[in-house]
């Protein structure tokens, strides 16, 4: 049995997603805000599937990729990375901790923050 604070993904930081990307890493890069969200900010690369509408996406995931969500924070894509990790069984999960804001602070300050 797993202990309450375990989790079935891993956290990344923005320093080692931006690393991911720089190396070329194939990886599915996924924010998952809402659209309104998304037309503020955005980082290049990413592609928007909304928390909100994951009952039509999700089922798409395919168990051999390997996956980054993000959101604002990293609250709502820490739960997607959960979900996907635990009950789908996905093993290649994680989450970007601290979000598109912590991405506009240390990565991209172009990157406008909300």
């Amino acid at each position: 049995m797993r202990s309450f604070m375990q989790r079935s993904y891993r956290d990344l930081t923005t320093d080692q997603v931006k690393a991911k990307l720089d190396r070329g890493e194939p990886f599915r890069f996924i924010d998952v805000r809402e659209a309104e969200e998304y037309a503020l900010a955005r980082i290049e690369g990413a592609e928007l599937l909304p928390l909100s509408r994951a009952a039509e996406w999700i089922g798409t995931l395919d168990p051999d990729q390997e996956y980054v969500f993000f959101c604002h924070h990293g609250l709502r894509s820490a739960y997607v990375a959960e979900y996907v990790a635990s009950t789908l069984g996905f093993t290649r999960v994680a989450n970007m901790i601290g979000g598109i804001e912590e991405w506009s602070l240390r990565i991209d300050p172009s990157v406008p923050r909300y």
